[in-house]
């Protein structure tokens, strides 16, 4: 049997579904196909479609999908979510936050978006030497390491939905 979470995700209407989905990922397309595939038996079959759907994006796709996601060190404002996954930068001295910002900006000025990682559990120096070593990476390369990194923050994303009860704080 399915978690409570993933039971209501399943038979949610389109609409509340699409809605759900796109916190988790802002691409239209990955939405969608996920949103075809559904019901899901498991959550692992959540995360298997999940990967099918990133695999399947173009370029475009993964800009729109990295869109979403605020610079590291700056999550939305009111943003629980982005807040949580960026936690490691909360206690970061001022000079890494700086370093950060520096080096967010001269990412977006090559790769033309924000410098993503998976920050769950990462620390900021963790992110801060990644965006170091990822820079030197050609677009291609780049853009393949942001799939798969978008893949992972789905994942987790996904989880809080299947595994989230009624009445609980997502």
């Amino acid at each position: 049997m399915p978690p409570a979470g993933l039971t209501r995700f399943n038979t949610a209407d389109d609409g509340t579904a699409r809605a759900a989905l796109h916190e988790v990922c802002a691409s239209r397309a990955w939405g969608e196909r996920m949103l075809a595939r559904r019901p899901y038996a498991t959550t692992n079959a959540l995360f298997a479609a999940s990967d099918a759907a990133m695999a399947e994006l173009t370029a475009a796709d993964l800009a729109e999908a990295m869109a979403g996601h605020p610079p590291i060190g700056r999550p939305k404002p009111g943003d629980p979510t982005s807040r949580r996954e960026q936690s490691g930068m909360a206690g970061a001295s001022d000079a890494l936050k700086a370093e950060m910002l520096e080096l967010n900006l001269a990412y977006q000025e090559k790769f033309g978006h924000v410098f993503l990682i998976c920050a769950s559990g990462r620390t900021g120096e963790h992110m801060r030497d990644a965006v170091r070593n990822r820079i030197d990476n050609t677009p291609e390369q780049e853009r393949e390491i942001v799939r798969a990194e978008l893949g992972k923050i789905n994942r987790i994303r996904l989880t809080r939905i299947a595994e989230h009860a009624e009445g609980d704080a997502a």
